[in-house]
């Protein structure tokens, strides 16, 4: 079993659990293969005193893999993804950040968890991603232009509204007036478009949430479209460039430059484990059941 790690950084007293996570690893015998800038981060952590030089690293990753593993919240899995791309390599989120939507293995359960990963003692879950394209093309827009989480238009350098002319398959829809309008995919309905008052939708659903980002016209509401639907923007403000997001990649386009946005044609494969569940995941991160007048 082949196996590559991958973290961003070390989040507070998360020494102790990578070096867990690495033990049993080498215990059980797995091709162990760690992301080349965090395993600097490893060799060079003075609180790791076991020396981990004797597993290989790497900058890319290829088929040959079974699992990735990543550590850390959920922005470390939104990157990883960037790793996978359209390889079907299934990703395990061991979480040693914050709230954990997607990284949800709990950091004091690494050892039951490897040992059930090892064992075949899980399930995948498939997540639908987003693409997009700009006319005319943009070359730093089109480096790595998908998302797991949402694609977001907004304001840059200004405070002033910006406005997002909206097409669903060719057909016009709105102008949305707003600081920003949010595309959404089920597994990112938790994330920024939930903080903006759009609606949870469990990772099986096939459909897309557009969620404005504080928007002028009151009677502007979040709407579920079909995932397989077209969607087009075209931005104008005052400002000469606006922002794009792709999860946590941001990049600028000159005002009136077109994004289509559509369902990327490979999906994003997630470990899951007995009792993990979406539903269990939303009553223990947002506290829903917790109100004592229920």
């Amino acid at each position: 079993m082949k196996i590559g790690i991958y973290g961003q950084f070390y989040h507070p007293n998360s020494d102790i659990y990578i070096e867990e996570l690495l033990n049993v690893l080498e215990t059980e015998k797995a091709e162990v293969a760690i992301e080349n800038e965090f395993f600097k981060l490893i060799d060079e952590n003075k609180a790791i005193e076991k020396d981990y030089r004797h597993f290989q690293t790497f900058k890319q990753l290829d088929p040959s893999y079974d699992f990735l593993i990543s550590v850390g919240g959920d922005g470390t899995i939104l990157k990883a993804a960037s790793y996978i791309k359209d390889m079907n390599i299934p990703v395990l989120g061991i979480n040693t950040g914050r709230l954990g939507f997607l990284a949800t293995v709990n950091k004091e359960s690494i050892r039951e968890t490897i040992l059930q990963l090892i064992a075949g003692d899980y399930c995948v879950s498939e997540r639908s991603l987003l693409y997009f394209s700009t006319i005319p093309e943009d070359p730093e827009a089109s480096h790595e232009n998908f998302a797991l989480n949402e694609i977001a238009v907004s304001r840059k350098n200004t405070t002033s509204m910006i406005t997002i002319d909206t097409w669903l398959n060719d057909e016009y829809l709105t102008a949305y007036w707003a600081d920003g309008l949010i595309i959404s995919t089920p597994t990112g309905s938790t994330g920024y478009s939930l903080s903006c008052g759009g609606p949870v939708i469990t990772p099986a659903t096939k459909a897309l949430a557009i969620t404005p980002i504080a928007p002028h016209n009151l009677n502007a509401r979040p709407l579920i479209i079909k995932d397989n639907t077209k969607i087009t923007l075209k931005v104008s403000g005052r400002e000469d460039e606006y922002m794009v997001s792709m999860d946590s990649r941001v990049t600028s386009l000159k005002n009136n430059t077109t994004i289509v946005i559509k369902k990327s044609p490979f999906k994003l494969k997630m470990v899951e484990f007995t009792g993990d569940t979406f539903l269990k995941t939303l009553r223990k991160k947002l506290l829903w059941g917790e109100d004592k007048r229920n």
